[in-house]
């Protein structure tokens, strides 16, 4: 069975929290150690959907504190810092040192500590005369937000818009790429493997690849390798393939409505690191009691979110009320068996039987109890979303969407009468960019109506726009290569031409890919790089491998395929419906694979379209 990165992850924390000492699986280092967690925003987001606060007291923190906030003083206490390797967190971390405000500091960074910020460190604490509080300094190489047992988050936000600005300047664009470089290594060496490296020729993706190439050999050659052969994914011994992808690549997937459940609750209710409200339905004039809005938790734990998350709405509220119907013959089977409601009195006989089934209602009170919070979670969760299908029409969208990316044509009179009809601005806003983007080739005059809906409808177009210009661009492949051959003395060289890349370019392989059915292109990419045959699509992808000698930067090396598990990052932004068609791909194989999705940060369609806006805005 497959690893997840997850469990790794959560290894490594609960080490931390023990002092950073050996835990045996389930128990503690030393349970008579009483510690304080210091936080910061970023390393809070990576423990919320990890490990809850009653298991952080199961490990001896008695207290959880923000670094930015005001605290008191706790002399006899050890504090655990889990922090990111800034300068501010430096400078706090001095300052609490100086004034004693606890009795040791074990500090754990999220990635490395760069030599800098080390001797910052050193040299702050020796100045206040506080090294001695100084207890130990780890590098845990966990920066990254683990969502699900294959889905995590680099949590790098506007990365599709600062590696798209026309206006960045080079070492800006190199301060995106150096972290996601950063956080693709503190996933690599979370998980013990050193992969096979695949990308398409050109754009973020290949300058990810060489740079992340380049740090995994430095790293490889080092005396405190973090890698070794007992840490791979799964029960072979055989590497993964790293698929990079970047945002432009299937561009339309980013701001389509989709109807599978998980993107759904996504993307209509704004779930956030697992949790999601469900909001009230509009009050009556009737004089009825609104109720209050609720927060759940979705994830691994919920079997029903687990056996539903890529059904289609229509079934999973079909599911809802079937569980609920089983619920209730359960409840009244267990009332009929132990008399519930009889009035008349019982014989010996019938009250000794009586009491075992009473024994047994009792032992299932539990179990139903958890089947009815769980019910009623979906329940209100799925009125939440029916309520706003039905005020935005959201089924029209996902329809209208749907069919015109399935055949590759668009269908105007249809797109004009959804832009004129009910929904909010964004959904058709939205809409109009899948327009945009299903056909390989649009008439002007069909294009300049979709805009003019758009501009009836009051709606900013500056989205629009940006796609439309890019559609509009030529683009040769020769010299894009050409401009991506190089390394960080030609990136600004690079950066150039790669914002004048064309998305119809950058899309074209992509109609082939969803060909003979309406299956994503990223998933239909993967598929092929995880078979590796020789003379396929996958020999126009880059090849590197970290083991290997230097050089392999190119489609003529051996990729040691097929492969079992994948780890599959995209560039710019990523979303839960990908994540769901690759799970289902991977499911789907005899035997099963193990893909592991990841990316920059997880985007609702309303949130990507807010970053074309912003590159639309600089464009004009």
């Amino acid at each position: 069975m497959a690893l997840s990165l997850r469990q790794k992850q959560l290894d490594a924390v609960v080490r931390m929290l023990n002092l950073n000492h050996p835990v045996v699986s389930g128990g503690t280092a030393d349970e008579e150690v009483y510690k304080v967690l210091i936080l910061d925003r970023f390393c809070r987001d990576i423990l919320s959907p990890l490990i809850k606060v009653n298991d952080l007291r199961k490990h001896g923190i008695t207290l959880y504190l923000m670094i930015d906030n005001e605290r008191q003083n706790i002399p006899d206490v050890p504090a655990i810092y889990f922090v990111q390797a800034t300068a501010s967190n430096i400078q706090r971390i001095t300052l609490d040192a100086a004034r004693g405000i606890y009795q040791s500091f074990h500090l754990n960074f999220a990635s490395s500590l760069p030599r800098p910020l080390l001797e910052e460190l050193a040299g702050g604490t020796l100045k206040q005369d506080c090294l001695h509080r100084i207890a130990k300094v780890y590098d845990q190489y966990l920066e990254f937000v683990t969502l699900e047992n294959g889905l995590f988050s680099l949590s790098q936000p506007d990365t599709y818009v600062r590696l798209n600005d026309p206006s960045a300047e080079e070492k800006d664009v190199l301060s995106v790429v150096d972290g996601i470089v950063n956080g693709l290594f503190s996933v690599l060496a979370t998980v013990g493997v050193v992969p096979i490296i695949r990308c398409a020729r050109g754009g973020p993706a290949e300058m990810v690849a060489t740079l992340l190439d380049t740090r995994l050999r430095d790293h490889l050659v080092s005396r405190n390798n973090l890698f070794t052969e007992g840490g791979h994914i799964g029960s072979s011994f055989q590497r993964p393939v790293l698929c990079l992808f970047d945002r432009n690549f299937e561009l339309s997937v980013a701001v389509q409505h989709v109807w599978s459940y998980r993107p759904l609750v996504h993307d209509v209710l704004g779930m956030k690191l697992n949790r999601v409200t469900a909001h009230p339905e509009p009050g009556t004039s009737g004089g009825k009691v609104k109720s209050a809005a609720k927060s759940y938790e979705l994830d691994d734990s919920d079997s029903f979110w687990v056996a539903n998350w890529n059904a289609p709405f229509p079934k999973v509220a079909e599911e809802v009320q079937i569980q609920l119907d089983k619920y209730k013959q359960d409840v009244d089977e267990v009332n009929r068996r132990t008399g519930v409601g009889k009035e008349s009195d019982f014989s010996d006989e019938e009250l000794m039987g009586n009491t075992k089934h009473l024994m047994s209602a009792v032992n299932s009170l539990p179990e139903l109890t958890e089947r009815k919070r769980m019910i009623d979670k979906h329940t209100n969760l799925a009125t939440s979303l029916l309520g706003e299908i039905k005020s935005r029409h959201l089924d029209n969208f996902c329809s209208t969407e749907e069919d015109m990316l399935a055949r590759g044509s668009v269908d105007k009179s249809g797109v004009l009468a959804a832009l004129k009809g009910k929904g909010t601005k964004e959904d058709k806003l939205r809409l109009a960019i899948v327009y945009l983007l299903a056909a390989e080739t649009t008439v002007p005059a069909e294009v300049e109506a979709v805009e003019a809906a758009l501009r009836e409808a009051e709606i900013d177009i500056a989205p629009f726009l940006y796609v439309k210009r890019h559609k509009s661009i030529t683009f040769s492949p020769v010299s894009a290569a050409a401009a991506q051959a190089g390394s960080r003395s030609q990136f600004a060289d690079w950066s150039e031409k790669f914002y004048g890349q064309a998305i119809s370019a950058v899309t074209a392989g992509v109609k082939n890919l969803l060909s003979g059915g309406r299956q994503l292109a990223i998933t239909r990419a993967v598929e092929t790089l995880m078979e590796a045959k020789v003379a396929s699509d996958a020999d126009s992808y880059l090849l590197f491998d970290p083991r290997g000698p230097k050089g392999m930067g190119s489609a003529m090396g051996h990729s040691k395929g097929p492969f079992k598990e994948a780890i599959v990052f995209m560039i710019g932004g990523g979303n839960y419906y990908e994540y769901s068609s690759l799970q289902e791909f991977a499911q789907r194989q005899q035997p099963a694979k193990n893909i592991i999705y990841g990316t920059t940060e997880i985007l609702s369609g309303q949130e990507f379209v807010e970053q074309l806006a912003v590159l639309g805005s600089k464009m004009n």
